[in-house]
């Protein structure tokens, strides 16, 4: 799918997630937006905390949707919930849309250490096999003089950080994002005394 970026009301998929470090999975909301900031859907799913299912689970979630009508999916970090590693290429590969992975810090040298200490040994070089795939994130600074950096598949630099401007209000997290963790926070916490 071609993105038209000059269209008045483009649609992003915003994806997040939540959990505690005790919960055995993650709860993974998704939100649909227009770029005029107006919300036009929800989707709920879950993905492992330390599993290796984030891509799988994040198609899921699209498919709940059941919409041909999104053009982008925006995603709250390429690396979730305690190492479970997205592939953006192969999400890009399975959606045919274009995917941008959003971390507000370039990368941290201790992710492969750590994955290493957490998990059995094969296991570990699979993560650090997606880990690596994934790159260095591309630092752009938005409209709004915020600095993020991003992991993108499917779309290049200038039509990443357009999209992005068009659905920052402030900061450096598009509202997309920003709901879809509200929705997931909140989804998680129900009937889990604090």
């Amino acid at each position: 799918m071609v993105l038209h970026l000059e269209k008045k009301a483009i649609r992003a998929l915003g994806v997040a997630e939540s959990f505690r470090k005790d919960d055995e999975f993650s709860t993974l909301a998704g939100v649909v937006m227009r770029s005029d900031l107006v919300v036009d859907g929800f989707a709920l799913g879950s993905l492992k905390v330390s599993g290796s299912d984030s891509t799988n689970s994040i198609v899921k979630l699209f498919e709940k949707l059941a919409r041909n009508d999104i053009n982008a999916v925006l995603l709250s970090g390429s690396v979730l919930s305690l190492y479970n590693v997205v592939d953006v290429d192969s999400l890009h590969e399975s959606l045919k849309l274009p995917i941008i992975a959003l971390t507000f810090k370039k990368s941290r040298s201790d992710l492969e250490r750590n994955i290493r200490k957490r998990f059995p040994a094969l296991e570990a070089k699979n993560k650090i096999v997606l880990l690596r795939k994934l790159g260095t994130p591309n630092e752009l600074r938005l409209a709004s003089d915020y600095k993020v950096f991003v992991r993108a598949s499917g779309i290049h630099e200038v039509a990443t950080k357009r999209l992005l401007d068009r659905f920052t209000l402030q900061g450096a997290l598009p509202e997309p994002i920003r709901l879809a963790r509200l929705l997931a926070r909140a989804v998680a916490t129900i009937g889990k005394p604090k």
